[in-house]
């Protein structure tokens, strides 16, 4: 139901897992006594230290303050039952088929649910950690904030990494199909942030790829902005096009979004009735600086004709520097599977400007010690004395992106769960 003030739709307050992220831990068998467990198994984090808990009857919760690399938390567990739907094993993570089924059939659950700090990364990682201390027979973990399953596999991992995870895995995109190839696209995961969920209305089949990245960067440059400011009407500079044009975003509440659209078949009123109708907002353009300032905004499908095949989407220095970091820590996995598989390295290569680097696509031919060999794949925009198809030896310091082309599948540092036997 809506919320109305003089007949004015108004925005639904947040749900329980808007404001604090939800996470369930799936249990591969039943562990009746994992609460009286879980404080001594939180206290043997490292960095982490209890500071007071307490068992709410009511709730049928233990609420534990701790603290973790100089901040506060509270945490709240519950041990209760799961029938996780189907659907979800379909979406973001493969899983194999044994993992599916023991998903499945798995009865119950141990959710880890609390408010993310200012840092939002590592409020996330936090509780990835305290999942995966809390539930040694893991299977899986149900994101509910984001709608989302997440692999054991990824989970142990991410969780054991020195390297906070992304902006990116903090929220989903949904991909709504409906009549005349029209489509609804929309974020889950991004109010737990302390940001608004974001859309796109009225894509199509033949344009949505590109949609999809527009939200997507503009959902991480969001999460990753220093200070949380309301996003609602104000530009968010997100990159170029092919023709130099640069992309600049706003957004504004879904209440007034659609209603510059005509005839809305997705994503109107009749599909907000049981969800989407919180704080979420609906994605338009500045196309000058002139209508920035008078916050005239025009429809993401006047771009559709120049979104060409490599629009330019800038991250921030915080998320640059992550994936390096990332692609160095996981480095032993490109060490690994080189031979028989198709390698691509990015490398970081200086331009005259100290501290700025052009970060270009080669392919990696050999590997002794901390060298690399590599031939360029592309050509520089702006290093003007190497060219594609140039060899030369690098350091693996300089790396900062891979990607490991196997006989199944592409895998990236994020993606290198899928390695492990």
């Amino acid at each position: 139901m809506f919320f109305r003030n003089k007949n004015k739709i108004l925005e639904k307050p947040l749900s329980y897992w808007e404001e604090k992220s939800y996470m369930l831990a799936i249990l591969k068998d039943d562990e009746p006594d994992i609460l009286k467990k879980s404080i001594d198994r939180i206290a043997s984090i490292k960095g982490v230290k209890v500071k007071d808990n307490h068992y709410s009857i009511d709730d049928n919760v233990i609420y534990v303050n701790l603290s973790y690399d100089k901040e506060d938390y509270e945490i709240g567990i519950f041990y209760g039952n799961i029938k996780v739907p189907e659907f979800y094993l379909n979406k973001n993570f493969l899983f194999t088929n044994k993992e599916r089924e023991e998903i499945l059939v798995a009865k119950k659950s141990l959710t880890i649910f609390m408010k993310f700090n200012e840092n939002i990364q590592k409020s996330f990682h936090l509780q990835l950690k305290l999942i995966f201390n809390l539930v040694p027979n893991l299977i899986g973990v149900l994101d509910e904030s984001a709608e989302n399953i997440l692999p054991q596999k990824w989970v142990k991992m991410a969780s054991k990494s020195d390297v906070l995870p992304s902006s990116e895995d903090l929220f989903t995109i949904q991909v709504v199909h409906g009549e005349n190839k029209k489509i609804w696209l929309h974020t889950h995961g991004c109010n737990r942030c302390g940001v608004t969920e974001l859309e796109i209305l009225d894509s199509n089949e033949e344009n949505f790829k590109n949609h999809y990245n527009l939200i997507k960067y503009y959902a991480m440059y969001l999460i990753d902005a220093k200070d949380k400011i309301d996003a609602r009407y104000k530009g968010a500079y997100l990159g170029r096009l092919i023709n130099g044009m640069p992309i600049v975003t706003t957004c504004i509440s879904w209440t007034e979004g659609i209603t510059k659209y005509k005839r809305l078949k997705l994503g109107n009123l009749e599909d907000r009735k049981n969800g989407h109708n919180s704080k979420t907002s609906i994605i338009f353009l500045y196309t000058s600086e002139e209508d920035e300032n008078n916050k005239v905004m025009k429809p993401i499908s006047i771009y559709d004709k120049w979104w060409g095949d490599n629009p330019i989407y800038f991250i921030s220095d915080q998320e640059t520097a992550r994936m390096k970091e990332l692609a160095i820590e996981r480095f032993h996995y490109v060490k690994n599977n080189l031979e028989g598989n198709t390698v691509l390295i990015k490398i970081g290569l200086p331009l005259k400007e100290p501290g700025e680097f052009e970060h270009i696509w080669f392919e990696l031919k050999e590997i002794k010690g901390n060298k690399i060999k590599a031939i360029l794949t592309q050509e520089p925009y702006e290093i003007k004395d190497i060219h594609e198809g140039d060899e030369d030896w690098y350091s693996i310091k300089d790396v900062t992106d891979w990607i490991i082309y196997t006989k199944e599948r592409a895998i990236s540092p994020s993606t290198a769960y899928l390695l492990e036997k």
